[in-house]
């Protein structure tokens, strides 16, 4: 699963430049996988990644990030 190099196994990002994507609708994140693979939306890395995924395959993933709890703290 090449996502969870930046985007980590548990959808929190390992890398500055990568966002967090656990927890996040997915919807929205069928959709950003999409725009990817298309081209529509542009990033080095994601733009490689997203291009051979089947629309099953991003169906897959945003079920599978999306399904993750996240919790929030108030900071002290």
């Amino acid at each position: 699963l090449q996502c969870q190099t930046c985007h980590g196994l548990d959808g929190l990002s390992k890398l500055p430049e990568a966002p967090n994507i656990a927890g996040n609708p997915e919807p929205y994140l069928v959709k950003q996988l999409d725009a990817f693979r298309k081209g529509e939306r542009k990033n080095e890395m994601m733009s490689v990644v997203a291009q051979p995924l089947s629309d099953q395959d991003i169906a897959d993933l945003a079920a599978y990030y999306a399904a993750i709890e996240v919790t929030v703290k108030v900071p002290k």
